[in-house]
């Protein structure tokens, strides 16, 4: 496998596109405007092998209801890693949301909505390169 692409619809295209792209600091691999009636953006995780698009589309856009485990996990490389970007999020109006899942907090990761709710959890450790704190 040469690289992995998930999607996801969006009602606040602008929003989110500043939450991953400016305040998380993420890199923009391609962007569109009415494209068949879409935009869209993909953002590199943190480059071109993994990626996330977000599309909206349609008025309002259809958004499918959140859940908890709904998630999108940033392995960090370490704890001072974590804080930086939770204090970048926090100096832009995010505060940090509790987890459902007690895994996350009990190993030193940190959970915030990015501005759709979805979940972000910046995680103290490189998966599969590290072993996760304890809990």
């Amino acid at each position: 496998m040469g690289a992995v692409r998930f999607a996801r619809p969006t009602a606040k295209y602008d929003d989110v596109l500043v939450f991953y792209r400016d305040v998380l600091g993420l890199p923009v691999l391609a962007q569109w405007r009415g494209h068949h009636g879409y935009d869209g953006v993909v953002i590199g995780l943190p480059d071109t092998s993994v990626h996330m698009e977000l599309l909206q589309h349609g008025d309002p856009p259809l958004i499918p209801e959140r859940h908890p485990e709904n998630q999108l996990v940033l392995y960090l490389r370490g704890p001072e890693a974590v804080a930086v970007a939770a204090r970048r999020l926090a100096e832009h109006g995010h505060s940090p949301v509790p987890a459902a899942n007690p895994y996350w907090p009990e190993r030193g990761a940190v959970l915030f909505e990015d501005p759709d709710g979805w979940l972000v959890v910046l995680a103290p450790w490189v998966f599969g390169e590290q072993s996760p704190p304890a809990g």
